[in-house]
């Protein structure tokens, strides 16, 4: 089953290709390698879903909201590579949490990114990853996730 297909298969429409911010790219291919550029959650609209967890943010929103973010990154992915069965490998994931002094489930809230890449692309979804805790982040986002994948030659 390619990745398309496994989405349709659980009713998942990927969003629009995210538009730059700023001067930058959303995804960069370097031989075989994607660099995808920080994505937060966004809106039907293409606004950011903002706030702080561990303040208005419960981890289960987080979750979703961090769940979007992959989503986002997916898009760009797309939109780079023509298809997604061109990704051999999800490499690394870097999660910055939006988070108010003394939150602590900072891996709960980016487990939604990293689960739905497992959901997305099986074992080669499995990843590496790191996590941190920000004071604030671009346009108020709950988080911010970048990626970096491995392409098939």
């Amino acid at each position: 089953m390619t990745p398309e297909q496994k989405l349709a298969s659980l009713n998942i429409d990927l969003p629009s290709a995210p538009l730059p911010a700023g001067q930058y790219r959303p995804a960069r291919l370097v031989g075989n390698l994607l660099y995808l550029s920080g994505q937060g959650p966004r809106n039907a609209d293409g606004s950011f879903l903002a706030g702080k967890l561990g303040r208005e943010i419960s981890v289960a929103e987080g979750y979703a909201a961090a769940r979007n973010a992959g989503l986002q990154l997916l898009s760009a992915a797309k939109a780079e590579l023509g298809e997604l069965s061109r990704v051999e490998a999800v490499i690394k994931v870097f999660g910055m949490v939006h988070a108010a002094t003394g939150f602590v489930d900072h891996a709960q809230v980016v487990n939604g990114c990293s689960e739905l890449l497992v959901e997305v692309f099986g074992e080669a979804g499995c990843h590496t990853r790191s996590v941190a805790g920000m004071e604030s982040l671009p346009c108020g986002m709950i988080v911010e996730i970048e990626a970096i994948f491995a392409v098939k030659s």
